[in-house]
């Protein structure tokens, strides 16, 4: 097939001005990019124990399960990003092959589900760094300023340019990784060699229901799914990326592979290195890879390291947020779907300067608010809980673009009736399951909140076709033709 984008990259709002830097970062940087985006540390680290719980010791299976239609989706990303590869993405995407209302929701809640999701890094570094000056991790004033810190030094990277932040990402990246690993490795070798504590790696472990069939399939899903969330960011960054058609839908399928590498590695070594009552002890709960890293090495340096590992991974992760923000809302703001000014790219940096400003702002502002009233920790907590959702979601309707564009070609062979046809419809069925029983099984509040991101959505769809008198409204329909 050969590959075209009809209009310019970013879209004609932005024809005539500075552009961000072509060929700037590789396919290894991009895949780390989206690593950061998915956080596998930090989600290791808040998921180990609802999983060993859910799944009853199944988790290893129900994670590479998971990785199966999260892998097709990957797939279809990097099919529609050969056919128009730009920063806006799925919200072109889906707008050039469905409808332009549809797209413009979709970009919406991609634009809120990396902004929102990026708030839970931010305000977890803070704990994690009091505990390991021995301070209370719940003093208000330095949590701030540790939140405010982090958001400021990567906003500074992210402005200054995308080479500085793609480097910066593989040396958290490289340090972070090898300290799970290191570390995943050296516990499987304590479980393997029966040593005094641990529990016995069985059959059952790679069960889809887990030691005595009391695993919750419904509740481990709910947890993976959400777990590999993030690694579209590499679709994000695409204008700036090495061969941009090609290489961003590749990082997109590593970052899915290795994340679940890692997770699988992880989850089976830390699951058995200590009885299930000891993991979910008020004590440890709440940090168990540091308590891992100090039962491992009788000493607090293993803790520490981990937590080391934490902090990188949380830093990583609001850096890729605040990068990938603004390129979503720059995208969005080439059609003057959003204030054309955030379309706008320094000369100098060759990045969306003001758009990564204002992302910047509201990550602090939004953090500020969550740190420092506990009245609205409750709302807040909904709406980030409701994040894993709004990822399944444009997920879920991005594939459908991907099957939609392509459907001639879908009908042309048996390969890509499965590739671009079968598998995305079945994982999109699978995907959309989750997100329902999400739903169904979430307190009225966090519905609400749910509601909300529709409701504003809805109002911005308002605001940008009568208000700003967005062309993206008119753009017509796209679909591949065999002479592609």
């Amino acid at each position: 097939m050969t590959d075209r984008t009809t209009f310019p990259m970013a879209g004609p709002a932005a024809a005539g001005t500075s552009r961000l830097e072509p060929n700037a970062i590789s396919v290894a940087q991009d895949t780390l990019i989206g690593l950061a985006d998915t956080g596998p540390t930090v989600t290791v680290q808040f998921s180990l124990v609802l999983l060993i719980a859910a799944t009853a010791y199944g988790a290893p299976l129900v994670l590479i399960v998971t990785a199966v239609p999260m892998l097709i989706i990957a797939n279809a990303y990097r099919r529609l990003n050969l056919w128009n590869a730009n920063c806006g993405a799925s919200f072109e995407w889906v707008g050039r092959a469905i409808n332009p209302y549809l797209g413009y929701m979709t970009g919406w809640l991609m634009l809120a589900g990396t902004l929102f999701g990026t708030l839970t890094p931010v305000t977890a570094l803070g704990p994690s760094v009091l505990a390991v000056f021995n301070q209370p991790s719940t003093s208000k004033w330095p949590n701030i300023g540790i939140a405010t810190g982090l958001v400021v030094v990567m906003f500074i990277i992210s402005v200054i340019g995308i080479r500085i932040t793609a480097r910066t990402q593989v040396a958290i990246g490289v340090i972070e990784y090898a300290i799970l690993v290191v570390f995943a490795i050296w516990a499987l070798t304590w479980v393997l060699g029966h040593h005094a504590g641990t529990l016995s790696v069985t059959r059952d472990w790679f069960s889809l229901t887990g030691i005595g069939g009391k695993g919750s399939l419904v509740g481990a899903f709910l947890i993976t799914v959400f777990m590999y969330s993030g690694w579209d960011g590499t679709l994000y960054v695409n204008e700036e990326v090495q061969h941009r058609r090609e290489n961003p839908g590749r990082a997109a399928m590593l970052a899915v592979g290795i994340a679940g590498v890692l997770f699988v590695l992880a989850q089976i070594a830390f699951q058995g290195i200590a009885p299930f009552a000891k993991l979910n002890s008020p004590a440890v709960s709440t940090s168990p890879l540091v308590y891992i890293g100090n039962l491992l090495t009788g000493s607090s340096v293993g803790g520490d390291v981990l937590a080391f590992a934490l902090a990188l991974s949380v830093i990583a992760a609001t850096g890729a947020g605040i990068v990938l923000s603004a390129r979503i809302a720059y995208g969005i703001a080439s059609y003057r779907a959003l204030p054309s000014s955030l379309a706008n790219v320094s000369p100098r940096f060759r990045t969306p300067a003001l758009a990564t400003i204002i992302a910047s702002v509201l990550l602090l502002g939004l953090g500020w608010v969550y740190l420092l009233s506990t009245s609205v920790e409750s709302t807040f907590s909904y709406v980030l809980d409701n994040t894993g959702i709004l990822y399944a979601t444009f997920y879920c309707v991005t594939a459908l673009a991907a099957v939609v564009y392509y459907r001639r070609r879908v009908m042309s062979n048996f390969w890509e009736a499965l590739t671009i046809g079968v598998l995305p419809i079945a994982s999109v069925g699978f995907l959309g399951w989750i997100a329902v029983k999400s739903i169904l099984a979430a307190p009225a509040a966090q519905n609400y909140s749910l509601l909300g991101f529709g409701v504003v959505g809805v109002l911005l769809i308002f605001i940008a076709r009568f208000g700003l008198r967005s062309s993206f409204f008119q753009i017509k329909r796209e679909s591949w033709k065999p002479e592609d």
